[in-house]
């Protein structure tokens, strides 16, 4: 089993043991061992998972506005979450490819192998749901086969996407493309970079 096998397994168990208490506040139950890639892959999805359906949930025009800005905090913590264990996920690529010395024409990719991860773990739950709207029993036919013919595309994605990986992890073990991690540097949570935050510590 290749890497994007193993991580399109992990993902859809993630998303399935969610979806069996379907609860925004349900604490994960991380089934892999300590310190494994599959432990970190679940935790990830679970992230994933768990943000989806609180998107769904603050676009009900009938939210209160106090709930929705609750949720909204949330949503930018789950986010940072997000972003550390992607950031996480490519200090494992780089200990594993340590020893690989780039070939003096390596390229350099423009997206590190764990944000393409990240676009894999968010695909799987595009699939997930996709196929639940194609099989809706209570939609209309024309809305399941709508939705039949996304499924179709996003399947087509998911292949594409796992070669591609798969093919750029090839590449930096060889030595043709040189692994480069940039940190996001994300501005918003952070109290001294974000302009709301730090006007507001010096006004008390």
């Amino acid at each position: 089993m290749n890497f994007t096998e193993t991580a399109w397994k992990v993902f859809n168990q993630s998303i399935e043991d969610y979806h069996v208490f379907d609860d925004v506040n349900n604490l994960i139950n991380n089934p892999f061992e300590k310190d494994s890639l599959e432990r970190i892959l679940y935790a990830k999805n679970w992230i994933d998972t768990v943000q989806w359906h609180l998107e769904d949930i603050i676009r009900d025009e009938n939210i209160n506005p106090v709930e929705a800005l609750q949720l909204k905090r949330t949503i930018d913590a789950s986010n940072q979450q997000r972003t550390d264990l992607v950031e996480f996920i490519d200090s494992w690529f780089l200990n594993k490819f340590k020893n690989i010395t780039p070939k003096p024409d390596a390229k350099i990719n423009t997206e590190t192998p764990a944000w393409a991860v990240d676009r894999l773990s968010i695909l799987a739950l595009k699939v997930y749901h996709m196929s639940l709207e194609a099989n809706r029993e209570s939609a209309s036919e024309e809305h399941r086969l709508n939705c039949q013919a996304k499924l179709d595309v996003l399947l087509i994605q998911k292949e594409d996407l796992s070669t591609s990986i798969n093919q750029l992890l090839t590449d930096i073990e060889n030595g043709d493309v040189k692994m480069k991690v940039y940190k996001q540097m994300k501005m918003y949570n952070d109290e001294s970079l974000n302009p709301i935050l730090y006007q507001k510590g010096q006004q008390k």
